[in-house]
């Protein structure tokens, strides 16, 4: 809910499945036929609100209310949008899933290089890491690594390590996180322990990442 916010977005876009009418023109009405591959191609530029660095924000939206009635064309037209985004646009698509492993029963992530699970220092954390290695491998995401928050033991370590899950590092537990969600700050802009850690993560993912285009590369 405070994504925005963290990373310094101060007036965060609306979700995209508040736009009924958008979507009754592309995917169709609610109870009806709808459009499994309705147009999106223009949907990040319209709808996207630009963030510091240049990062484009959007808002996917969900159900909001029981009773609410059948979500097929926002359903479709939020597939359609992500695929689009994942396969023909040329930018870095970076999904920031709901906790848990419901968008993996939906198949949302299909299609993903790379899976980053946060886990936190606890048994049924970890348990939760392997039935998302598990789901993940079953949709076709191969490539899966881990961020231990707050801190860990060498356990947590070896759990994943078991697991075959390389972990990219470990954020501690750091007040100025904390005030900087008061303050509805990015963490980079407050600095801390904290934010000296991610930096590091963020060094090692891009070495995964350009890992993984070679080897996507060598098989064309």
């Amino acid at each position: 809910m405070n994504l925005a916010s963290s990373l310094g977005v101060e007036n965060p876009p609306k979700p995209l499945t508040d736009y009924k009418d958008l979507i009754r023109e592309r995917a169709g009405a609610e109870g009806g036929a709808f459009i499994y591959n309705p147009k999106v191609d223009d949907i990040a530029s319209k709808y996207g609100v630009i963030g510091p660095d240049g990062v484009r924000m959007l808002v996917m939206g969900t159900v909001d209310r029981g009773g609410s009635g059948c979500m097929c064309p926002a359903s479709a037209f939020l597939r359609a949008l992500l695929r689009h985004l994942m396969y023909r646009e040329k930018s870095a698509v970076i999904l920031d899933m709901e906790a848990g492993i419901e968008h993996l029963g939906r198949g949302t992530t299909r299609g993903m290089d790379l899976m980053i699970v946060v886990v936190e220092p606890g048994a049924r954390s970890l348990e939760t890491a392997e039935r998302i290695k598990k789901l993940s491998s079953e949709i076709g995401v191969k490539h899966l690594a881990a961020v231990i928050n707050k801190g860990s033991s060498g356990k947590v370590n070896e759990k994943l390590e078991e697991l075959g899950i390389p972990v990219l590092g470990e954020i501690p537990f750091d007040p100025m996180l904390m005030k900087a969600d008061l303050e509805k700050r990015a963490p980079l802009d407050v600095g801390g322990e904290a934010v000296d850690a991610i930096v590091k993560i963020k060094e090692k993912l891009v070495e995964i990442v350009e890992e993984i285009r070679k080897e996507k590369e060598s098989k064309k």
